[in-house]
């Protein structure tokens, strides 16, 4: 069986199915976007945020950025901290 392969961008397609890491990524960002567009509505900043989801403000930054992919308790303390449920915290 031989391979199809090519890039397209900076991404390796194997016989026109592109990696996971595309979509993984994408998500991300659009989680974090999502994050800081609820953070914003409520008019807190990043440190606030931290603070209050007791997280450093880094971390609050890198998974607005969509660098980061958080676990669950993660979601549940940022929800925490915009008093809000985690389904009100991921929904666009």
């Amino acid at each position: 069986m031989q391979r199809k392969h090519r890039t397209r961008g900076a991404f390796l397609l194997y016989n026109d199915t592109y990696c996971m890491y595309t979509m993984d990524t994408n998500t991300l960002k659009i989680l974090g976007q999502t994050i800081r567009s609820k953070r914003e509505n409520k008019g807190l900043t990043q440190l606030e945020v931290a603070e209050r989801s007791n997280m450093d403000r880094n971390y609050i930054g890198m998974l607005e950025r969509g660098e980061r992919n958080p676990s669950y308790l993660s979601l549940l303390k940022i929800a925490k901290g915009l008093n809000m449920t985690v389904s009100q915290l991921i929904k666009p």
